[in-house]
């Protein structure tokens, strides 16, 4: 009994000291601006989330999101209570180059919170994308987020949000690569191969009402 009790107490400190380490770590590894979206594929049309937290130290808010757009052929803005949008269009190329989101006065990101950003973009034919942005405070602190990894793919201080690529890349008319090609091509020989064995059933169904009547 006593050893029961035991095992059971350094498992119990075992697994406090565990769970105190990963508290301890989480916010140091959420406290940055992230970017995902939902299966972006290379030259396809996305939704971008822009996860921002409110990082800081004297209370002050996060009033202003800049993000760095890959010159991106198209752009539109998530309607956002609170805040205002403005895309930084290049009229001579016909692309977008930044975005820009402003909270109202008396609104911003508390120390507590996150926001989202989201904005539907057509990604570039690569196989990651960097969206360095800076973060502006209401007592004029500003955060650049555009570090590049370091070598070894150790992150920086202030990285900058990287997507990378996880879907199938699409064309300009709308279709998909090679695998979908070949999926298409092995769906078309999977109904000609079905339409063969119907044929196939009827011409026996006839032939035995034929012998029926003979007998």
């Amino acid at each position: 009994m006593q050893f029961t009790t035991l095992a059971s107490s350094r498992a119990l400190t075992a697994v406090a000291a565990v769970s105190i380490g990963l508290l301890a770590a989480a916010p140091t590894a959420s406290a940055h601006v992230r970017v995902e979206a939902d299966n972006p594929a290379p030259g396809s049309t996305s939704v971008l989330t822009f996860r921002v937290p409110g990082e800081s130290e004297t209370g002050a808010l996060t009033t202003q999101l800049s993000v760095a757009l890959p010159d991106v052929a198209s752009a539109r803005t998530e309607v956002m209570p609170g805040w205002t949008a403005r895309l930084d269009r290049d009229t001579a190329s016909g692309t977008v180059r930044s975005v820009t989101w402003t909270a109202a006065p008396g609104t911003g990101i508390s120390s507590d919170q996150f926001a989202l950003f989201r904005i539907s973009v057509k990604l570039p034919d690569t196989e990651t994308v960097s969206f360095p942005a800076t973060q502006t405070y209401s007592d004029g602190k500003v955060v650049r987020w555009d570090q590049a990894l370091e070598p070894g793919g150790a992150e920086p201080e202030y990285p900058a949000p990287m997507l990378t690529m996880s879907g199938v890349a699409t064309d300009e008319h709308g279709g998909h690569g090679p695998a979908a090609t070949n999926s298409a091509a092995v769906d078309n020989s999977a109904r000609w191969l079905g339409g063969g064995a119907l044929v196939v059933a009827a011409f026996a169904v006839v032939a035995a009402l034929l012998e029926r009547r003979r007998s």
